[in-house]
């Protein structure tokens, strides 16, 4: 993928290394992302809930807390992208996609708000509620803000065999895909239709969404590849591959050794290959309408 020579995006916000290792600090215990993992299974294994215990700790229970950078706020303004090929490579994306949506929106004549990103390093806390690198990028839509640890494309390349510049491209675009459709409207919509589903249909209402936001990144990619000619051969084979390696089919299948269709939140291999291939060859978002009928 050719990036280095593009633009770098000024909506980076850089709080890795925030946090720490064991030690005091702030009035409070700070765990680095090993003891907090290690903390959280060994809750896991002994019957309490991970998740009540990560807001006994962080919001102070018994004196103590765990440090996290907070991202949701604009006081003590995180520093810009480092200097470092992977924030800068994830800065030039932004950039992109930051170009590309201001073009599409402005040809609808609508104007694209873009999103700020947050580096972060083992865990963040962001305007919808704390999370953990494990739980790998994700979009929060109260503070339009995409947050990742870029630790997940080592996990990327060696756990999912997903390597290469444009499969960590294609996953920024999705996450700035779901960015586009919290512009749009359509992620509210979902989420109250998904207030009135059964566990079932809110799940069917999910992996729409997520499709979408595949095929979000298809079009970007296409948009981008035609004014900056950023793709070389093998890119888009690179992209296909992440988003077949990150279907629920093949994670459930890693991790549990077995597949359940009905729990699916982000589609199959398949459907995200499908999906991503849809906007990439076409390049128009009337060709993303995932809620139209089943998607396949």
């Amino acid at each position: 993928m050719r990036w280095r020579e593009g633009r770098r995006s000024e909506n980076v916000e850089d709080v890795r290394g925030a946090g720490g290792g064991f030690g005091r600090g702030g009035g409070g215990l700070r765990l680095g992302g090993g003891g907090l993992i290690l903390l959280l299974v060994g809750a896991w294994l002994f019957g309490a809930d991970p998740m009540a215990l990560l807001s006994i700790l962080v919001d102070g229970g018994a004196g103590s807390s765990i440090q996290v950078p907070d991202a949701s706020t604009e006081g003590g303004a995180p520093a810009p992208a480092g200097s470092d090929e992977g924030a800068q490579f994830v800065s030039v994306v932004l950039a992109d996609t930051e170009d590309t949506w201001t073009e599409i929106f402005q040809s609808g004549g609508e104007r694209y708000q873009p999103p700020k990103l947050v580096l972060f390093t083992d865990t963040v806390r962001s305007a919808c509620g704390m999370a953990q690198s494990a739980m790998g990028p994700f979009y929060c839509p109260s503070d339009q803000k995409v947050y990742i640890d870029l630790g997940f494309y080592r996990e990327l390349r060696e756990r999912f065999r997903a390597p290469g510049d444009f499969a960590q491209a294609y996953v920024i675009a999705h996450e700035i895909g779901h960015h586009v459709q919290t512009l749009l409207g359509t992620s509210q919509q979902v989420h109250a239709a998904q207030q009135r589903a059964s566990q079932q249909q809110s799940n069917a209402l999910s992996v729409q969404l997520e499709l979408q936001a595949d095929c979000y990144a298809g079009v970007w990619a296409n948009h981008a590849n035609r004014a900056r000619q950023i793709l070389e051969e093998g890119d888009v084979e690179e992209g296909l591959n992440a988003a077949s390696a990150i279907g629920d089919d093949n994670i459930q299948r890693q991790t549990q050794g077995s597949v359940a269709p009905e729990s699916f939140t982000h589609g199959s291999s398949q459907q995200r290959i499908s999906w991503f291939r849809r906007g990439l060859d076409s390049g128009s978002m009337k060709n993303c309408d995932t809620f139209a009928s089943e998607p396949q």
